[in-house]
């Protein structure tokens, strides 16, 4: 009789301790945010998976599936919203576990689902290139305003929506003709037309979108900038490709990017004055030069193992001797411009600044840290704002 009670108390013991096990194990992978108690001590390195630290920035997991493993072990992979950074993917053997916030971005959080891979293709989250495309047009239509007055504000909003489209239009030309490339670079494997999140002929479309809109400012101008708008269509379909002809792509981005320079001058104008808008232009060159040579040294690796151009791998060891030069070039030039358009002495001073905003980049950029090229790259749109105070500045004391 005795024997038959110790063992209807032990079973009873073990149906309680399997029960409570049972109700934690449960209750901790289908709400691992829930504070319980069980008269169990977990393992915790066996729940260490399950109790990431939160906080108010900390992305709420979501359980993607569980298994059983042979040892009869729940086995749950967590998942996020945030993509996983590169080094999370390369710390956590791919399965990105720690996910980083700092890759979301407004479009991720803001707009339609269905919306943001055209947003991520336009690069709406990444307006450094709209300021770099917009500076020159608003230094050249400041130039051309009239001695002592204001540039024309409607004019220069007018540009900057067509910098933001052009700038967009020119990312999409860019995606659709480099995917096969861009699926083999680190930096552009998840472009929205390399990863697959959207077709060619989706890409396609939204091109045509984009260009309509384009037309719709370019036709608001007058007859010879629309011609001269039109023409830098050549240049914007053609820039993709040379990075597979020749090792100065970044020469001819300048050709491209800089050609408001000359736009802004004829709309205002009605005419092109070429001992004031040229070296404008030829400046914006050699600018475009200096940065996007600083920008082309986070891929060089990548672009050296897939076959394409850059002067980032022309120049070498050499690149800082070579910005340099590109730099002063690009000073001289901004001052010869100044002088032909008989602009006030405050442009001058703000010259200076530049000046030195732009050796700051060059004397301490750090060539082999992609950060630290991204940085100073994007530190661009500070040297496009000092040269338009300068010429606004100028133009009203002149």
């Amino acid at each position: 009789m005795a024997w038959y009670w110790v063992g209807g108390a032990s079973r009873r013991l073990q149906k309680s301790s399997l029960s409570s096990s049972t109700l934690y194990l449960s209750r901790s992978i289908f709400n691992p945010l829930l504070s319980t108690t069980s008269h169990l001590t977990p393992n915790p390195n066996y729940l260490k998976p399950f109790r990431p630290q939160y906080n108010r920035f900390t992305p709420i997991p979501t359980l993607e599936f569980f298994k059983f493993d042979w040892g009869f072990r729940f086995v749950a992979h967590i998942s996020s919203s945030v993509k996983e950074s590169k080094e999370n993917r390369s710390g956590n053997g791919g399965l990105g576990l720690s996910p980083s916030k700092s890759e979301l971005s407004w479009i991720d959080l803001y707009l339609p689902k269905h919306a943001r891979p055209y947003a991520h293709l336009a690069r709406l989250d990444k307006p450094i290139g709209t300021w770099l495309l917009a500076w020159p047009c608003m230094w050249s239509i400041t130039l051309a305003a009239s001695p002592g007055h204001f540039p024309d504000f409607k004019m220069m909003l007018l540009f900057g929506c067509g910098a933001l489209l052009l700038r967009g239009a020119g990312c999409t030309i860019n995606d659709l003709l480099d995917r096969d490339i861009d699926t083999k670079v680190e930096r552009t494997k998840l472009r929205p037309v390399a990863s697959g999140l959207l077709s060619p002929f989706q890409g396609l479309s939204f091109l045509g979108f984009q260009l309509l809109l384009g037309l719709g400012i370019l036709l608001q101008l007058n007859n010879y900038s629309r011609i001269l708008g039109a023409s830098s269509l050549l240049l914007v379909f053609s820039y993709p490709l040379m990075k597979r002809l020749t090792f100065w792509p970044q020469a001819y981005l300048g050709l491209t990017f800089n050609w408001g320079a000359l736009l802004g001058w004829a709309v205002v104008k009605g005419s092109l004055d070429p001992a004031i808008v040229l070296p404008l232009y030829i400046s914006g060159v050699f600018w475009t030069l200096v940065y996007d040579t600083i920008y082309a040294h986070q891929d060089k690796e990548d672009d050296l193992r897939v076959g394409v151009k850059s002067t980032a791998l022309r120049f070498g060891d050499s690149t800082k001797e070579w910005i340099t030069g590109f730099g002063i070039a690009s000073i001289s030039s901004l001052a010869l411009s100044g002088f032909n358009a008989g602009i006030g002495w405050p442009y001058y001073a703000f010259l200076a600044a530049a000046s030195g905003q732009l050796a700051w980049q060059i004397w301490t950029v750090d060539l082999s840290s992609h950060a630290d090229c991204n940085r100073k790259f994007v530190s661009n749109k500070w040297f496009g704002a000092i040269i338009f105070s300068g010429i606004l500045f100028g133009r009203l004391s002149s």
